[in-house]
């Protein structure tokens, strides 16, 4: 009876490393969840050196195609609503059409936390990937850029059309405040 008893002694130690550190990036992921603009500035630091290391090396320019592509895909996911109101033929969790209608909070189909950490990630992986110089295709790097543009119209065109013909609106512009009536002053000239 060897075996029976021996609980956690027996886990490999780069398992509990492994484990360890996925706790503790997990951890500071979390710490992070209320810091919206702390967290977007840091992944705009991380843009910027990979536009930096890009810029320098004069090159990946398929590497950075991609990453625009993909940032592209997950910027329709975090624009559109969680439930398509073309492909839903009940009531439960539409979108409000009529002013009548209930209003129902916008839910994304890809929430602004996910949205962030995709982004980073795919900044991240990509300056990695600028070390690796068989990812460096040797492109004409004008063309690539059109294309991105033109993807880029198509697309934002296409999702600001269903914006429309759904009335629905991605952004969340604040709470709307009620100051009531302003007391404005008297119109005629003022007496001393």
């Amino acid at each position: 009876m060897e075996g029976v008893g021996q609980g956690s002694d027996d886990v490999p130690p780069l398992a509990k490393w492994k484990s360890d550190c996925s706790r503790a990036f997990q951890y500071y992921l979390d710490r992070s969840t209320p810091h919206t603009l702390r967290r977007w500035l840091g992944t705009l630091a991380v843009a910027a050196i990979y536009i930096l290391r890009v810029y320098y090396v004069q090159g990946f320019y398929v590497v950075s195609y991609g990453v625009g592509t993909y940032i592209l895909n997950l910027l329709i996911g975090f624009m559109s609503p969680k439930v398509d109101p073309e492909l839903q033929h009940s009531d439960n969790g539409s979108l409000p059409t009529k002013g009548s209608d209930e209003f129902k909070p916008f839910d994304r189909r890809l929430p602004e936390f996910k949205f962030w950490y995709a982004i980073t990630k795919a900044f991240v992986v990509a300056f990695l990937m600028t070390f690796f110089s068989v990812l460096d295709v040797p492109v004409f790097w004008p063309i690539l850029l059109c294309y991105w543009i033109f993807l880029f119209f198509l697309t934002m065109k296409r999702q600001i059309l269903h914006m429309i013909k759904y009335k629905y609106v991605p952004f969340d512009l604040g709470k709307k405040r009620y100051t009531g009536k302003k007391s404005g002053s008297q119109s005629g000239p003022s007496r001393d």
